[in-house]
């Protein structure tokens, strides 16, 4: 028995008309094409002159629409939140994500998203997650042993990608998946790089055509393997989980399902962790003494070079956490989320009515000086208890907030811990002097030269 749908149909909208927004101060820019390249060239210079400009409330046009953009915690919590359900996640990012990766967790809104969210939740419990980390502890194990033994310059970013890669399709799809393994990642990559593409049309030789016909072989993929997931070919990961995942009614997935949300989740937890590893590594090798500080606790855990690591392990491991969350805040991998409005609401004084298309930033939110003093400085001291206590909740916000806080929170936690425990007990990791690098913050944060580090074998 499966069920096809468990939800009321998709709510629809129409756009504001233009004079409906000229009450909220800001910049459209020029026709047509509005503020999208200033907002593609420097996200961050320019929401921040904007913010300065304008206040915590402003207008600008870009990707085609009008939006209306809202600022700092106080904004995080109203969206993200959403107590009273006014804002649509489905058309929201449906845009930039509806073609490649249709109907994933993060597009689907309220009762619909609850019940789904429900269902996947399974797949994330204590159970599963320890066999996740035994497949990702070896990856990442063997992976570091070769960097290991390659010692002097790295770009960093592509290895990680590929690790990331790697590891999401042991965990995600079983460590036995065999020689297909290589093609379903390059597909992967394909949508993954589409949904970010100018050109949103599948056209010959475009960038979305390879993400289309990426997509296809995707869902070829899976729904050749569901029923082998559902009899007795199933193991522990992801993937056959969710094959026997029901909802509260006792229904199966249905097949379609399963396959969208399977593609969603392996975009989601590849592309952010790579950028969130990437910037965590980057920064313990532009502060050498925090390097030195989560090695000493790494070192304290007593393990072997090649033991595996435990949940117990990982829990001794709070500074490491900390270090990480302060990667995420300098460098959040969402650092834009959009929303669609579905009623008219009010936000510090200004009536915005419904259909707009509207913008929370906790690239924003990360660097506000009065919530975070030097907000350029890598300190995780920024994590402690005592730290954390006086904090707006909607302060930090690199995974969202809400009903749709990211499912895989806790294993990005995970993936990290582990990773950091056999990185920093293997190797070293230093900048050239003088050298910083260069990234580019939007859509996820990468270093436009794959940020150059030398390793060498502690």
């Amino acid at each position: 028995m499966s069920m096809q749908t468990v939800a009321a149909p998709a709510l629809q909208f129409t756009p504001p008309r233009r004079n409906e927004l000229t009450h909220i101060p800001g910049d459209e820019g020029w026709p047509i094409i509005g503020k999208t390249f200033q907002v593609l060239a420097d996200p961050k210079g320019h929401i921040e002159a904007n913010g300065a400009k304008y206040g915590l409330v402003y207008r600008t046009h870009f990707f085609g629409e009008t939006n209306v953009v809202l600022l700092g915690p106080e904004a995080n919590e109203l969206v993200l939140f959403d107590q009273q359900k006014l804002f649509s996640s489905t058309h929201g990012w449906n845009k930039v994500l509806g073609l490649l990766f249709p109907r994933g967790l993060m597009l689907l809104d309220f009762d619909e998203h609850r019940l789904h969210r429900k269902a996947l939740s399974v797949a994330f419990k204590s159970g599963p997650m320890k066999s996740y980390l035994g497949d990702l502890d070896r990856g990442i194990s063997a992976r570091v042993a070769q960097w290991k033994a390659k010692p002097g310059e790295m770009q960093l970013y592509p290895a990680m990608k590929q690790l990331t890669l790697d590891l999401a399709a042991a965990s995600f799809l079983g460590a036995d998946i065999g020689p297909e393994v290589d093609e379903i990642n390059r597909a992967f990559v394909d949508m993954v790089a589409a949904s970010v593409s100018p050109v949103r049309r599948p056209l010959p030789g475009t960038q979305m055509a390879r993400g289309v016909k990426g997509r296809k072989r995707i869902v070829a993929y899976f729904r050749e393997q569901i029923p082998l997931r559902r009899g007795n070919h199933g193991g522990d990961d992801l993937f056959s989980q969710l094959c026997r995942a029901t909802h509260e009614n006792g229904a199966l997935l249905s097949e379609q399902d399963i396959i969208d949300h399977m593609s969603f989740l392996m975009m989601a937890a590849h592309d952010t962790l790579t950028s969130s590893l990437t910037s965590f590594i980057g920064e313990l090798a532009a502060n050498p003494d925090w390097q030195d500080r989560l090695r000493a606790e790494v070192l304290a855990l007593g393990l072997a070079p090649g033991a595996p690591s435990s949940f117990d392990d990982l829990e001794k491991m709070p500074l490491s956490e900390m270090a990480f969350k302060e990667a995420l805040r300098l460098k959040p991998p969402v650092p834009s989320m959009p929303r669609r409005a579905m009623r008219d609401f009010s936000f510090k004084g200004f009536a915005i009515p419904a259909g707009t298309a509207i913008g929370v930033n906790p690239l924003y939110t990360h660097h506000m000086r009065e919530i975070w003093p030097e907000p350029d400085r890598f300190d995780p001291l920024r994590f402690t208890e005592e730290a954390q206590r006086g904090r707006h909740r909607f302060a930090f916000v690199p995974f969202g907030g809400g009903a749709h806080m990211c499912l895989g929170l806790h294993f990005a936690y995970m993936q990290a811990k582990c990773f950091a425990r056999h990185f920093l007990q293997n190797i070293e990791v230093s900048l050239a002097p003088g050298y910083k690098p260069d990234w580019q913050m939007w859509p996820i944060p990468k270093p436009r030269d794959g940020l150059r580090v030398t390793v060498k074998a502690v």
